[in-house]
Order: structure tokens, then sequence, then C-alpha cells
């Protein structure tokens, strides 16, 4: 089963960020037809290129976001295929979160002052970052990440 193909813009009538979000969208398409790929998960990127097709230009741009959205999560879920940086970026949000914080309210709690709370921020950051590298590289050895950017 084949990949079908995205509808064409109209050059005259789209704006930049549409632009940008349809190209970013038609790079991972391009790059999923050189993998071969189950026909269930074809059949679903198919439906989600028929939605974006069908979808007028006032709501594109937010179409085309949320079909690729849910592409890559069931690229994740069922052939643990992700995006450059996707460990990286996910990493970052829990190290802050699940890391830094923590280490900022005992570090605060410690020195009887809770405006040095973010201190422990930027370390969790680090921990975060070193993480998520880690495991994107783990993913590029092992030929599961796609060569492609999502920002």
């Amino acid at each position: 089963m084949e990949i079908k193909e995205m509808r064409k813009l109209n050059v005259f009538e789209i704006d930049c960020n549409l632009f940008s979000v349809y190209n970013q969208f038609d790079n991972l398409l391009s790059e999923l037809r050189r993998r071969t790929l189950p026909d269930a998960i074809v059949a679903y990127i198919n439906s989600g290129i028929d939605l974006v097709n069908s979808t007028s230009d006032i709501g594109l741009k937010n179409q085309i976001k949320k079909t690729q959205a849910d592409i890559l999560k069931l690229l994740e879920k069922e052939l643990k295929l992700v995006t450059q940086n996707h460990y990286r970026n996910f990493w970052m949000a829990v190290g802050t979160a699940g890391f830094g914080l923590p280490l900022g309210v005992v570090y605060g709690s410690l020195v009887h002052n809770m405006g040095m709370m973010a201190i422990g921020l930027p370390f969790g950051l680090v921990i975060g970052m070193a993480v998520g590298s880690s495991m994107d590289k783990k993913a590029l050895k092992e030929g599961r990440q796609l060569n492609i950017e999502i920002k």
C-alpha cells in the first residue's frame, strides 16, 4: 500500500506559517514513504491525508498540525519510530519539573530562602537533556529515528 500525496497549495493565497507547516508535514510523509510500514498504519496515514485534503484553507494549518501529531503518536506507539530530538525535548520538560523543581525546593528550604527555589531548574534541565540525548542516540543506532525534526 502506498502513502497518498497531499493536494498542492495555491502559493498566492497562503501565509508563511501555513507554508512552513505544510512543508514540514510533506517532508514527514516523504520520509515515511522511504520506510516499509504495515498496511494498517499506511491506511491510517492515508485517512489523515484525506482529511487534510478535504479541509478548507481557513482551518488547514490547524488540521495539518493535528494530523501530524496523531500520525507521530501512532508511529511512536506502534513502531517505536521517533523524530530527531524527540526524547531530548520530552526529557527536558520532565527533568525541569521532575528533578529541578524538587532540587530547588530542597535547596531553598536548606538556606531558609524559598526565592532560591529556581536554582534547581537549570540542573533539572541539564539532567533531562542528558537522559533524552542518550535515548535519541540509542534510537538512531537502532534505526528507529526518522530523519526529520519537528518544530
